[in-house]
């Protein structure tokens, strides 16, 4: 049985953990104001949507395809993004709350997050070459054997990245924030 094709569709302000979402592939929607909060969205397909203002906190991603999806404005709260169909897994974050989330071995190449709030989420081994964090938190976010190579994090702040674990050639920094950088050395930087 093939799935049902939902394409060009607004959905605005519903809240689909009372009303099931169906399980479809969806091209070109747009989602305003929906809630998400826990539901199952395992092997549904986003390509080109956008979700602004939604409630997606702790939703349950197994197999879930985002292909050119942006997110604005939305709660994304303890996602694993790790569990998501790998090919051609393609986001953008703008003033999100993407606290708690997982990147975990996530392709993440060209990636913006823009004033987006990323308190412990975890980037291990991850792919963020040429990824962009514009004025994004990072306060105890992990990167541990990540790919940052080419990476701007001038604006980004309260990092903390280890350069021996991790692959940060012609990553981008600020001279205000380095600290980031030799925090794991306990030094005084005045």
């Amino acid at each position: 049985m093939s799935k049902e094709y939902v394409t060009e569709k607004t959905f605005s302000k519903t809240d689909f953990s009372t009303v099931d979402i169906k399980s479809a592939d969806y091209e070109n929607c747009f989602f305003e104001n929906c809630n998400f909060y826990e539901v199952d969205l395992s092997a549904i397909r986003f390509s080109g949507c956008t979700f602004k203002g939604c409630n997606l906190s702790m939703a349950k991603l197994t197999k879930t395809s985002f292909i050119e999806t942006r997110f604005k404005e939305c709660k994304l709260m303890g996602l694993h993004f790790e569990n998501c169909y790998e090919f051609l897994f393609s986001v953008d974050f703008e003033n999100c709350n993407l606290n708690l989330a997982s990147f975990y071995r996530n392709k993440l190449k060209k990636t913006s997050f823009k004033n987006c709030m990323l308190q412990e989420t975890d980037f291990t081994e991850s792919d963020l070459t040429a990824s962009v964090f514009d004025n994004s938190n990072l306060e105890r976010a992990t990167f541990d054997h990540s790919i940052l190579e080419k990476t701007d994090f001038r604006s980004s702040y309260n990092y903390s990245i280890d350069p021996e674990i991790n692959r940060i050639r012609k990553a981008k920094f600020s001279l205000v924030s380095i600290a980031g950088l030799l925090e794991k050395y306990d030094i005084t930087i005045e």
